[in-house]
């Protein structure tokens, strides 16, 4: 067991179970579109942090790391998702829930017929290389994904100068720099950089005033 790795792991499950609660919450209340998508993303992410944990203690299967691989990529999709329908247009809406279904349906072939992947931890962290067609459909998922989360706030910025871009664009480098951290002999910092990516992005593209009950709106305002 790698202590190190399944505190920080814990602590991240811990924190993104109590912000996907809080978005479902807000979904409850609100039935938007984009409230679903991002708590069900966060969900997922949730639900990854599990399995990162599972894996630190030693639990570890062809399906639970299969799972894992698949789960780590929709989750982007969903949040990315959330952020096309702000732009409340069925085409987009349409058209990347079509393109989501074919390369998630790819990823899904890819990882079947991959056969056995092997032991991929390293240090209780998942690492190590994966066969060509399951990076590829990754690829095809996250990419895009991050994109679109990049864009849809860029957008909401020109028409309400919403700084929240920056957080975004944070979130999405904080990411993509999970691997450099592991190289850096960090390998419990690997989990926390996505979390802190996915908190970044979180808070660029959900308005505070859509969690936050109407009372506690209130109080703040009071104090202010």
């Amino acid at each position: 067991m790698y202590t190190e790795v399944v505190v920080s792991t814990l602590a991240i499950f811990a924190i993104s179970f109590i912000l996907s609660s809080t978005i479902s919450l807000a979904y409850s209340r609100k039935r938007s579109l984009s409230l679903l998508f991002w708590s069900l993303g966060m969900w997922l992410f949730a639900a990854c942090a599990l399995l990162e944990m599972f894996f630190a203690t030693g639990v570890y299967s062809q399906f639970l790391i299969k799972l894992y691989l698949l789960l780590v990529a929709i989750l982007v999709e969903m949040l990315a998702m959330g952020s096309v329908t702000l732009f409340k247009r069925e085409v987009f809406n349409y058209s990347y829930a079509a393109y989501s279904i074919a390369v998630t349906a790819f990823l899904i072939y890819a990882l079947i017929v991959a056969g056995t992947l092997g032991d991929l931890l390293k240090d209780g962290v998942v690492t190590g290389a994966l066969p060509t067609s399951v990076t590829i459909g990754s690829v095809l998922i996250t990419a895009p994904g991050a994109v679109i989360l990049i864009l849809a706030s860029l957008v909401s910025f020109l028409k309400n100068r919403n700084p929240k871009l920056i957080s975004v664009i944070l979130g999405v480098l904080v990411l993509s720099a999970g691997g450099a951290m592991y190289i850096a002999s960090f390998p419990s910092f690997l989990y926390i950089s996505e979390f802190l990516g996915i908190l970044l992005i979180w808070f660029g593209v959900v308005d505070l005033r859509n969690i936050m009950p109407k009372r506690e709106l209130s109080s703040k305002k009071t104090l202010q």
